[in-house]
């Protein structure tokens, strides 16, 4: 699930996250499989291997992106909005932005293994985080609360 959720934020496509996934996992069972557990975790190589894949794929205008099926109408009047804007920021920053963004966040990685993922360093994962926030920040601002009552 963590893997489809890391796909579906990079891509903003349910289909594309789902061959996304089933690719890698075909690819994982293949004689020629580069996968070497001296070298990196499970986990790791196929958060690459999904990252890899999502960078193959044509991006998906941001009006392209899809609700996911599982909503319920009580759901949508709640966040719907939202969570909309939140995942057409998310596509709209930077793709080496958005993909340190989504791995800390929504899988909850630390920056070790977001460097080791990525084949970047630790202060380039820091770096590119403090980007994204502030990306979101600044397109989220209309969605903010506004404390001086303005």
């Amino acid at each position: 699930m963590q893997l489809f959720r890391f796909a579906w934020h990079l891509t903003g496509s349910v289909a594309d996250a789902e061959d996304i996934v089933q690719d890698c996992f075909l690819a994982l069972l293949r004689p020629e499989c580069g996968y070497d557990p001296a070298r990196a975790s499970l986990r790791t190589y196929l958060f690459a291997a999904v990252r890899n894949q999502a960078l193959k794929r044509t991006a998906r205008p941001v009006e392209a992106v899809e609700s996911a099926d599982y909503a319920t109408p009580e759901r949508e009047c709640f966040d719907g909005e939202i969570q909309h804007a939140v995942q057409k920021a998310i596509l709209r920053l930077p793709e080496g932005q958005r993909e340190v963004l989504v791995l800390a966040h929504y899988q909850q990685m630390a920056p070790a293994e977001i460097a080791e993922i990525l084949a970047i360093e630790i202060g380039a994962v820091k770096s590119r985080l403090q980007r994204a926030r502030a990306g979101l920040r600044s397109m989220l601002a209309a969605f903010a609360p506004n404390p001086e009552g303005k």
